[in-house]
């Protein structure tokens, strides 16, 4: 697949990680800029905008860090999870979700349909905790070479999402992923060691992980 949308190099993007605006949410052009350290983040009422902050937030998983109240909740065996059974509802979730931090949502409806195309391509994933047969918990994001480029996550019971975090690294450490890509920080995954590197720092590390065939296709734990 090859994109028409010409990115700019990151290096030039404005302080606050604003790269360039305009382009398309293809396949093709989602593909070319994850694999430039690059993704799309705006509202409705705005063009598509392409980011590349600096510094990154990475988590690299031999360094996770798990609280002991999480680890009683894993060992407790109180979600199912699942990978890859429900891609679509997880972004329908993560977009509905309230917030306390932000009044609405950037995740679009083009955006929903952009990651379900990316997802029917094999290249978009979901980590999915359900309780008693429910849903209530989740994450998404996209997978090129041996890195996972978190996009977003709810819950709607406690820690929920947690444990869905929790077995992507698993999953992550597993099929030797380098690093699980958070974009911008959050306490959130600070708490579970995530950490800001240099913009070049990531982008040679995001080199290094793309030298390998990524993981495609529908996951499985």
């Amino acid at each position: 697949m090859q994109s028409s949308f010409q990115f700019p190099d990151p290096d030039t993007a404005s302080r606050d990680g604003l790269l360039c605006w305009g382009g398309d949410l293809s396949p093709a052009t989602l593909l070319q800029a994850y694999s430039k350290g690059i993704f799309p983040w705006f509202n409705d009422d705005e063009p598509i905008l392409w980011w590349s902050p600096n510094p990154r937030f990475i988590l690299f998983p031999d360094k996770l860090k798990v609280s002991k109240s999480l680890q009683k909740t894993i060992r407790e065996n109180k979600y199912e999870i699942r990978f890859d059974t429900a891609f679509r509802d997880v972004v329908e979730h993560c977009k509905n979700v309230s917030r306390y931090d932000q009044l609405g949502t950037w995740i679009t409806d083009d955006m929903v349909e952009a990651y379900c195309n990316l997802h029917e391509l094999g290249f978009a994933h979901s980590v999915e905790a359900y309780y008693e047969g429910k849903l209530v918990g989740g994450l998404y994001g996209i997978s090129i070479g041996r890195v996972f480029c978190g996009e977003s996550m709810f819950h709607l019971k406690s820690d929920a999402s947690k444990v869905a975090f929790y077995y992507l690294i698993e999953f992550a450490k597993k099929h030797q992923f380098h690093f699980i890509d958070a974009q911008t920080p959050t306490t959130y995954l600070a708490s579970f060691g995530a950490e800001c590197i240099p913009r070049k720092k990531f982008l040679k590390l995001l080199s290094e992980a793309l030298e390998f065939e990524s993981l495609s296709g529908k996951w499985r734990e």
